[in-house]
């Protein structure tokens, strides 16, 4: 799988925090089977490495599968090592961007302003997560393009079934998914994840609209 390409292609990264093990997977198999092609396990979260470990050797033909809030080197490194393909941070740390490429590894680094959005591209971030979203807006990242439209955005935060496709189509690459798509706070039940899936269906709906 070619971890880049199949975020941009489908343009949505579901982000699972809070959960334990056992539940992360259920939660990406109901993701999966609701057309989310990424994922992303927050460290975080209780037995996080054990959660991309478990998702990667069961679902890791078919799902990308990232570890999100890395805040510093050694924590990529051992998301990484669980297997990890891709590493995402809520703010700029060039040792991370430096050891999430020296494995081979996508690189989303965080940032809010222009210069620091451009300092994570040329840092070496593949996709800059633009967080938090919800204080910017779908212009925003409109408003970014104008002078940077070579930079891949990924915002994060507040995004919801009413403003995706916006994002989308004033330029995203991807948007991250929060509790709007997984809302960890719910028992993990049958029904839950029955309804996970058709949540994730309707998000993956609105981003089709746009094209």
């Amino acid at each position: 799988m070619d971890v880049l390409s199949t975020i941009k292609q489908e343009k949505m990264i579901a982000i699972i925090r809070g959960s334990r093990p056992g539940d992360a997977l259920a939660i990406s198999k109901a993701l999966y089977k609701g057309g989310v092609r990424a994922i992303e396990i927050t460290l975080n979260s209780p037995g996080a490495l054990t959660s991309i470990e478990k998702v990667r050797s069961e679902l890791g033909d078919d799902l990308a599968v990232g570890a999100g809030t890395v805040l510093d080197p050694e924590s990529a490194r051992s998301a990484l090592l669980a297997g990890a393909q891709f590493i995402l941070s809520p703010s700029l740390n060039t040792e991370t961007i430096k050891m999430t490429k020296r494995y081979g590894a996508v690189s989303i680094p965080g940032a809010f302003t222009p210069t620091e959005i451009l300092q994570a591209y040329e840092e070496g971030g593949d996709i800059i997560k633009v967080f938090p979203a919800s204080s910017l807006g779908p212009d925003y990242v409109k408003d970014v393009h104008g002078p940077l439209p070579q930079i891949p955005l990924l915002p994060t935060g507040g995004i919801d079934l009413n403003n995706i496709a916006d994002y989308i189509a004033k330029g995203a690459a991807g948007v991250g998914l929060g509790s709007s798509l997984v809302n960890t706070k719910e028992s993990v039940t049958e029904a839950y994840l029955e309804k996970l899936t058709e949540t994730a269906r309707q998000f993956k709906a609105k981003v089709e609209s746009v094209h």
